[in-house]
């Protein structure tokens, strides 16, 4: 398997979602900030944690003095913190309860789909990035 870069990985994930790689509700999709990562934060860190291994990070998403949400990220094996998605919360989001989750995802549940759809795209973003050997 061919050497990836950060950067190479970072824009083959973004290159990759869509509306059928998010898992959110529907309020909190309609509550926007229209940027293209909004709810691609599970799927994401899922797709980042097989790639390059690590944690997960989740934190409660505060919205108005209530828990609307999770937010998920990424924190590789030498604590480095990986957030493609960080740039989805509007002003009056934020994140409160912060905590490394130590478990590895687990096929199957509501997630699975998205899930699968954006490894599968991210998968094909990175043969066509990789270089090829002579």
């Amino acid at each position: 398997m061919p050497t990836l870069t950060l950067s190479a990985i970072e824009a083959a994930v973004r290159a990759s979602w869509g509306p059928d790689t998010s898992f959110a509700s529907a309020d909190y999709m309609a509550r926007g900030s229209g940027q293209p990562s909004r709810g691609q934060c599970g799927t994401s860190a899922l797709v980042l944690q097989q790639l390059l291994g690590g944690d997960l990070m989740v934190a409660d998403v505060e919205y108005e003095g209530r828990v609307e949400g999770v937010h998920h990220w990424n924190v590789t094996a030498g604590g480095v913190e990986l957030d493609l998605t960080r740039d989805q919360f509007t002003s009056a989001e934020s994140l409160i309860n912060v905590r490394r989750v130590m478990t590895r995802r687990n096929a199957g549940g509501p997630g699975e789909r998205p899930f699968q759809l954006l490894r599968e795209r991210v998968a094909t973003a990175l043969q066509r990035e990789a270089p090829t050997s002579s």
